[in-house]
């Protein structure tokens, strides 16, 4: 269904019953990808899978893409259309759109689950989108098709879509890692062990939010919720649906 949130026609479908949830895709992408795990997540949770400004069902509007305004969409979306605080579960530029909305309105967020997110750009690998070729690169992979087969702007928008989203992730986010300290959330940082976003950065976000957990998932890469999406589901749930488990040796929450 669509509705005007914040301003903007926003495109999102909901699954389920239960506590709230918002999953938020990752970049070039759009809500589609979640539909694989969508089920195991509605049994638990009243799941709600909004599309970003220009990807998916929702239109793109004229500007940049920001990780600030992505924030902001996603807050407006739980004020208006959740109506209070929800779990938010993001995958890449999805994580970073949580970590700033779980920032900016914090009574808004219950927990989080970040997977494959930077909280700085220079968390990102180098080769990572640059290059005078990525435009065209992106638009031969199958997110291309996928965006051509949902978008209301067309098949050819896409390469609008891609610029813009490339030009964001190679200039933010910009947070500190002594910003991260007003995460009031309880945080399950998730990470591929073969990760574009550098596993030192995956480590140092870990350390710097204060109710952090971490989960590095052996033997996958920037796409771990498609390459082993029943691990990454499993992770991701029972840490939404349990409290933390009492330690018997603690060191960095002693």
């Amino acid at each position: 269904m669509t509705v005007t949130v914040g301003g903007l026609p926003t495109w999102y479908a909901e699954y389920g019953a239960g506590d709230p949830l918002v999953y938020l895709h990752g970049g070039f992408s759009s809500s589609r990808e979640f539909a694989p795990v969508c089920d195991a997540y509605a049994a638990r949770f009243h799941v709600f899978t909004p599309d970003r400004r220009g990807h998916g069902h929702t239109p793109d509007v004229p500007g940049p893409f920001t990780y600030e305004i992505y924030a902001a969409d996603t807050v407006a979306f739980l004020d208006e259309v959740v109506g209070g605080p929800a779990h938010l579960v993001g995958f890449s530029d999805g994580a970073i759109t949580a970590l700033l909305a779980a920032l900016s309105r914090p009574d808004l967020v219950r927990r989080m689950v970040l997977i494959s997110g930077q909280f700085h750009r220079s968390g990102l690998l180098p080769a990572f989108f640059h290059g005078p070729d990525a435009v065209a690169e992106l638009q031969a992979t199958p997110l291309a098709a996928m965006y051509a087969e949902q978008s209301p702007d067309g098949a050819d928008h896409f390469a609008v879509v891609a610029a813009k989203g490339i030009e964001n992730a190679l200039t933010g986010p910009t947070l500190t890692a002594e910003q991260l300290a007003g995460v009031a959330a309880r945080t399950l940082v998730m990470s591929g062990d073969d990760d574009a976003v550098t596993l030192e950065h995956t480590i140092e976000m870990y350390r710097s939010l204060p109710r952090a957990e971490l989960a590095v998932v052996p033997g996958t890469s920037h796409l771990l919720p498609m390459e082993k999406p029943a691990l990454v589901t499993r992770l991701a749930l029972d840490f939404l649906t349990t409290d933390p488990a009492p330690t018997l040796a603690p060191i960095r929450r002693a």
